[in-house]
Order: structure tokens, then C-alpha cells, then sequence
């Protein structure tokens, strides 16, 4: 039965920041792909009903896997919901990612479910993926660089 992945984390950036760094190509490439993977946004129309699509290059072993969806929500600087589809037919069905953001005294509170995750992917290993992706989120929101 496919898996849903719950993750909260408090950043040290506001959530005008975060939610920036959830829908821009650049952004995404930096913080998304774990450790040990790169990342390509081929496609992406940040606007409800707009769809996006991306890739995760295994640094060591050079093998792709790309995924894609469309959003499904968007409220600025609280919610962002999308759809995720894998291009590989061994992992099939199409999960929900539901994105909160809620701003707090020192930042941003932010709250991923992940929903519908093949029962191919271990739960383990996603939950080690998404904290690796959420550490480098935190690196690049939460520095105050000045001009």
C-alpha cells in the first residue's frame, strides 16, 4: 500500500524565502536532490494548473530518473500542492505533495506530506532523502546575504 511522508521542520528564513525557493528552477536544483544526486529542471510553469517537470542524476553511477507533476494550489507564501508522477514504470501512481508554510517568531514553520509513495520506495529512505534536501534548504534560505 503506498506510503504518505510526513516532515516538519522550523527554517531561520521568512516564509516569502522559502516559498520562493519551492518554485524557482535554480532553487530547486541547488536544495532538492539529496546528497550524491544532481538536479535538472527541464520544465516548469508555477501557476495552478501549470505543470513542472525534473530530473535526479545518481552522481556516481550517472543514471537519471525524472519525475513531473502539475500544481494543484498555490497560495503565496503559505501553500504550495503538486502532483508528482516518476517517468519509470516500476514505480507507478501518482502521489500528492502538500507544502505548509506558516511564519513563527524566529522563521518559517514548514510541513511536507508526501502522499502516495510507490511501495517500491522504502519509507525509510525517503524520509533520509527529504531530511538530506531539507539540511540544503536550510543552507540556502536561511543566510541574510546583503547586496
Amino acid at each position: 500500500m503506498p506510503a504518505t511522508i510526513r516532515l516538519h521542520r522550523v527554517l531561520a528564513a521568512p516564509p516569502e524565502r522559502v516559498y520562493r525557493a519551492f518554485l524557482e528552477p535554480a532553487a530547486m536544483c541547488k536544495w532538492l536532490p539529496p546528497h550524491g544526486f544532481t538536479g535538472t529542471v527541464h520544465d516548469m510553469d508555477a501557476r495552478v494548473g501549470g505543470r513542472y517537470r525534473m530530473s535526479f542524476t545518481n552522481f556516481t553511477t550517472g543514471n537519471s530518473h525524472g519525475f513531473g507533476g502539475e500544481y494543484l494550489e498555490l497560495v503565496p507564501n503559505e501553500r504550495i500542492r503538486h502532483t508528482d508522477r516518476f517517468d519509470d514504470p516500476g514505480l507507478p501512481g501518482e502521489m500528492t505533495v502538500t507544502v505548509t508554510l506558516r511564519a513563527v517568531a524566529c522563521g518559517t514553520e514548514l510541513d511536507v506530506v508526501q502522499e502516495g509513495v510507490p511501495d517500491v520506495i522504502p519509507a525509510d529512505g525517503c524520509y533520509l532523502g527529504w531530511q538530506q534536501s531539507l539540511a540544503l534548504l536550510a543552507q540556502l534560505v536561511e543566510p541574510e546575504i546583503p547586496d
